[in-house]
């Protein structure tokens, strides 16, 4: 009998399977292709392969002081506004920011010599100076997200006298912990003989080293999962969205590659005091402006232990730490952090502008 109802079982999820799957070969058919990235913006400033974003306002009444975006080199910065209901940008702009964002382009082998003093000193820098022109203001406030903010952290080392504000979200810091698979893997990684042989690191490299963090639910699991939404037209379209911009993987330039890793993952030189940019010696306690570091709980890319140390270092008193109960992406898709995280922003800027 157990085993007659078992099967009854089995037969019934299997006949669910199969009508999810073909509505959802029919949604396929008729949906077109997903967009994200939709919130309105055009490109102000260039530098090479390199554009600054300004977004357009959705409010009367706009911060007087602007926010830069510095996102990671690693995937696409659509992450931050991937669809209308999950969009860090569209939520700042509700909150009545003025929002600027580097996208840093696509990477070609023209790029390999390209360093971190050229991203953190020329990008970062350019779009931090047009800014500041165009507003005729002497600082601005500096949002980095993961690699990003690493980068952003050491930009406002640099140049105190140009940041107001500095907010950092899942953000490495303290190479030295090894609760992450990344951090132990990048401790032991040759990375010298990569950028030798290849100039550039290959964004198809980069992501299939993110999915063996996870191997069964990053390259197995989630398209087995996927089956189980796909009647679900709605939620067939998150589902693309997302996987759209984990595809979207451009490559590194190598010389920039090869520092990151040398001199942060496997030197730890940030937290020591020892980084060197363009021959300036970088120091954690020049920044003396307000500093709001958010990290995620859960992240298993960006461990906590990685993040959080950034508050025992700043010369600043004003600082404050935040901590959400999500992961690394969720940080910005997840459903639940859709009306704090922006607002929390918004309103930690407001009370220092």
């Amino acid at each position: 009998m157990t085993t007659a109802v078992n099967m009854e079982d089995i037969a019934k999820e299997f006949s669910e399977f199969i009508e999810n799957f073909k509505a959802g070969i029919e949604n396929l058919a008729t949906m077109g292709p997903v967009k994200i990235a939709t919130s309105e913006k055009e490109t102000v400033y260039r530098d090479g392969r390199v554009q600054l974003y300004h977004y357009k306002p959705l409010q009367k009444k706009i911060c007087p002081v602007p926010v830069l975006i510095s996102y990671a080199l690693v995937n696409r910065p659509t992450m931050l506004d991937l669809q209308e209901d999950r969009s860090l940008i569209r939520n700042l702009l509700n909150e009545g920011m003025d929002v600027y964002m580097i996208d840093w382009g696509y990477p070609d082998r023209s790029d390999r010599y390209l360093t971190l003093g050229d991203h953190i000193e020329g990008f970062i820098g350019g779009c931090v100076d047009y800014i500041r022109e165009a507003h005729n203001l002497d600082k601005i406030n500096l949002l980095g997200v993961c690699q990003g903010g690493t980068m952003a952290t050491i930009y406002s080392c640099l140049h105190p006298d140009k940041i107001k504000n500095f907010i950092t979200t899942v953000t490495p810091i303290d190479f030295e912990t090894s609760d992450g698979l990344l951090f132990s893997w990048s401790k032991s990684m040759h990375v010298d003989s990569m950028v030798d042989r290849y100039g550039l690191v290959s964004g198809d490299t980069m992501n299939r080293s993110y999915q063996m963090l996870g191997p069964l639910n990053l390259s197995t699991q989630k398209y087995i999962n996927m089956v189980d939404l796909m009647a679900n037209k709605k939620k067939l379209e998150d589902f693309l969205r997302m996987e759209s911009w984990l595809m979207d993987s451009p490559d590194q330039a190598g010389e920039t590659f090869r520092q990151f890793v040398n001199d942060l993952f496997r030197g730890n030189k940030l937290t020591k005091g020892e980084l060197v940019i363009n021959g300036k010696e970088v120091k954690l306690k020049n920044m003396t402006m307000p500093v709001l570091n958010i990290y995620a709980e859960f992240d298993t890319l960006v461990p906590p232990a990685s993040t959080k140390p950034l508050n025992d270092h700043v010369g600043t008193k004003d600082q404050t730490l935040i901590g959400y109960p999500v992961g690394h992406i969720g940080m910005y898709v997840s459903g639940k952090i859709q009306k704090t995280l922006a607002p929390t922003i918004a309103k930690w800027i407001n009370e220092r502008v």
